[in-house]
């Protein structure tokens, strides 16, 4: 997501690098990279032209204090203007009230389903609510069985009266989920067209009715400018609280996230970053903004950790790496952690300076880390906890208990050296990190 627009603009920055001040001769050619950078990630005509006369109006009109640099002058130019085009502020989701109603509708195929079951997954988790999917969508075959398909893989029920009509759905859902102490009702609608008038009104009955606490639109992503037609002409009929932007992991170019807020005021509050059910992240526009200047998201990931290793984990690793006395079945233990984290090259394109070392590219074998988990299995607890007694004899009973190499176990105990040298450095404060 954004890669493609993070480095055209990060190469137009460098145009001014080493520049005594900034002129506008010489951020003529940085201004021109970046319209057509955000051009080409399809952001709309006229959010361009704003952006670059924003940019430029501030750029020339700043005095470049000696302890800093132009260009760093710059980035945080373009980076605070990109923050207020993906809206400035965060905006959560409501989970105050009590039941808390969302209502998610959006155009057939944009991902309502999956993502009415990712929002019941992520509020059950973060904000201990007992959610209840209710199955509205009565039109697309076999609809109400995909959310039930959900729901039973998260272990979360799902209300539905087969093909029954919508609003006496509603209603029925509201009064079971009173009764079944239901604190967060996801409303799972029908996909249509916002020039579908008939299915637009029934969507304003359900709205009425049950007056939900947000009413989210989820856009496809790859849709591009048109999604602002789109937005615009649900806004117009039902007062949408929020977007989410699905399919952000596949090959979009992303310039619809920095048209959304500004054109039609409704902010985003959820991307779909990967078609897993934990696969949802909140909309921090700082957080987009430094991701798309290759500047990391450090907060995300670690927000990604909380959710998996305890503070206390965390404390004892750390004493652990300070001492040097991290072993093979903490690595254990952590492999299987970074696992649950989801693909691991998602994970590495969040760290600041990414694109520039290439790991944006990577792609990590899941059979690798197997590989390594079957060595390590295959050791006993006292090898795992003192790996300097791996001698051949023992190197070969691993090889065969693993089914991998010899070579391999040499490569993975020699790469687990250098890693653990490099925490210990770290943690003792004697190394900076590496961008």
């Amino acid at each position: 997501m954004f890669e493609y627009m993070g480095d055209r603009l990060s190469n137009a920055i460098k145009n001014i690098k080493g520049m005594g001040r900034i002129t506008e001769d010489n951020i003529s050619d940085a201004m021109r990279e970046i319209r057509m950078a955000l051009l080409e990630a399809d952001v709309n005509y006229e959010v361009v032209k704003e952006f670059i006369k924003n940019v430029k109006e501030k750029a020339l009109g700043l005095e470049v204090q000696k302890s800093l640099k132009p260009e760093e002058l710059f980035i945080k130019l373009v980076k605070d203007e990109l923050v207020s085009l993906l809206g400035g502020d965060y905006v959560a989701l409501e989970t105050a009230k009590n039941p808390t109603i969302i209502m998610m509708v959006g155009l057939q195929g944009s991902g309502k389903t999956t993502s009415s079951g990712k929002i019941a997954n992520l509020v059950r988790k973060k904000n201990k609510k007992n959610p209840l999917l209710v199955a509205c969508d009565v039109y697309r075959p076999a609809a109400i069985d995909q959310l039930c398909e959900i729901g039973k893989s998260l272990g979360i029920p799902v209300f539905e009266r087969g093909k029954g009509k919508p609003l006496e759905i509603v209603k029925e859902s509201l009064s079971y989920a009173k009764e079944n102490k239901h604190d967060f009702i996801i409303i799972d609608t029908a996909g249509r067209l916002h020039i579908d008038e008939e299915l637009m009104r029934e969507l304003v009955e359900i709205q009425e009715f049950s007056k939900p606490n947000e009413v989210l639109l989820v856009i496809d992503a790859m849709m591009g400018q048109d999604a602002i037609n789109v937005i615009k002409g649900f806004n117009d009929k039902l007062n949408l609280t929020g977007a989410i932007l699905t399919k952000m992991d596949g090959n979009t170019k992303g310039g619809v996230a920095l048209s959304v807020r500004h054109l039609t005021n409704v902010p985003i509050k959820f991307i779909g970053d990967s078609e897993k059910l934990d696969g949802l992240s909140e909309f921090y526009p700082e957080r987009m903004a430094e991701r798309i200047l290759d500047m990391g998201d450090i907060l995300s990931i670690a927000e990604k950790v909380e959710g998996i290793v305890s503070e206390e984990e965390a404390t004892d690793l750390a004493k652990k790496m300070k001492k040097g006395d991290y072993n093979l079945e903490d690595f254990l233990t952590n492999l299987k952690q970074i696992r649950k984290l989801g693909p691991l090259e998602n994970i590495m394109k969040m760290l600041p300076g990414a694109r520039k070392m290439g790991l944006n590219d990577i792609n990590i074998d899941p059979k690798d880390m197997a590989h390594v988990e079957a060595i390590i299995l295959s050791m006993t607890p006292y090898e795992r906890k003192h790996p300097e007694v791996l001698k051949n004899s023992r190197k070969v009973r691993i090889s065969k208990g693993s089914g991998r190499s010899v070579e391999e176990i040499n490569r993975l105990l020699k790469q687990f050296e250098q890693m653990k040298a490099m925490m210990k450095q770290f943690s003792n404060g004697n190394m900076k990190m590496p961008f």
